[in-house]
């Protein structure tokens, strides 16, 4: 009867086992049946209804909506008769590694107005006046579909195969913005930073909503309200300031110069977001998004906007404003 009872009991033991391990491998392929649907769903959607599903609480600012190809348009790459844009605000991403543009065209480029981005966290306050040139430069650049996007190939490897997808000389000067674009996407991250170059809108959110690890989120650009058909240099008078968020964490996202719409995102930390609204000399109104990096004791000696504001590493914050077509994202709680 010992014997019959040991029997019974690990029988019963064995029951209750499988019937757990049932219910385990049931849930785990209801898990995964439910995760293969939704992704037919999401790949299914247009990038605007991507986001609007997946951010539903954040407004698409007007840098990424101007992106987007109409529902009855087919996606098309930027015109090669237009020529791709030499963006110096890459240097707002590339904190430690020298500039990849040679000595003569980055003395070039810290000539042109644009570059007084670059401003110290002082003189972010009303009354004071700042010397700006905001432009938009992915005019007539548009977003890939992300299963285009994810089809052609983006590494340096590769670009003979990119050049004559895109029927793009090699050795023009569209050719070495690709090249540029593609080097300093796959240089490492900054120190401290997680870094991604985000060929559609999709990987874009994907990204953002992953580092951040939430849905609660705000996407702002610099918003230029001009009477002019595109806004020139000149003086700017500051009216008032705000701070964007407490956190010191954020994550822009600065459009490179290629074919389709490519944008450089990096979390960055030990930092200040604000907006500010600004007006011109000749009327315009902004309302401008800038970052202040507090500690920039790691950056390297020779970066622009030492050169542009006499100061040094790890002395003071050094602030910039993004240009009309980045975006700045933070958490609204």
């Amino acid at each position: 009867a010992s014997i019959e009872g040991q029997f019974t009991f690990f029988a019963i033991q064995r029951i209750q086992f499988t019937s757990a391990m049932d219910r385990i491998f049931g849930r785990f392929f209801c898990l995964l049946l439910i995760t293969a649907v939704l992704g037919r769903i999401l790949a299914a959607l247009s990038p605007e209804e991507y986001w609007r599903s997946i951010l539903p609480n954040t407004p698409m600012p007007n840098s990424i909506s101007q992106l987007l190809t109409s529902s009855n348009a087919s996606s098309q790459a930027h015109s090669t008769g237009a020529g791709l844009p030499k963006r110096g605000d890459h240097v707002q991403v590339n904190y430690f590694y020298k500039s990849q543009y040679p000595a003569e065209e980055m003395e070039e480029l810290l000539k042109d107005p644009s570059m007084a981005l670059f401003f110290l966290e002082k003189n972010l306050q009303h009354g004071k006046k700042i010397t700006l040139h905001l432009k938009n430069m992915m005019a007539g650049t548009k977003f890939l579909p992300r299963d285009e996007a994810d089809a052609i190939p983006f590494s340096s490897k590769e670009l003979p195969k990119i050049f004559s997808r895109f029927a793009v000389r090699p050795g023009s000067d569209d050719a070495a913005e690709m090249r540029r674009t593609v080097l300093t996407c796959e240089q490492p991250a900054n120190t401290g930073e997680k870094k991604v170059c985000t060929t559609s809108l999709e990987s874009m959110v994907d990204f953002v909503t992953s580092s951040f690890g939430s849905i609660n989120l705000n996407a702002a650009s610099t918003v230029v309200v001009s009477k002019q058909m595109e806004s020139r240099a000149q003086e700017y008078n500051v009216r008032s300031v705000r701070r964007m968020a407490r956190s010191g964490q954020l994550i822009a996202c600065h459009p490179e110069s290629y074919m389709y719409a490519v944008f450089l995102c990096h979390l960055t930390e030990a930092t200040r977001a604000y907006t500010a609204s600004l007006v011109g000399e000749d009327g315009t109104a902004v309302e401008a998004v800038a970052v202040c990096h507090t500690d920039t004791s790691e950056w390297n000696p020779q970066h622009a906007s030492f050169q542009l504001l006499g100061v040094k590493p790890g002395t003071v914050p050094v602030c910039h404003f993004v240009q009309p077509d980045a975006v700045v994202w933070t958490r609204t709680a």
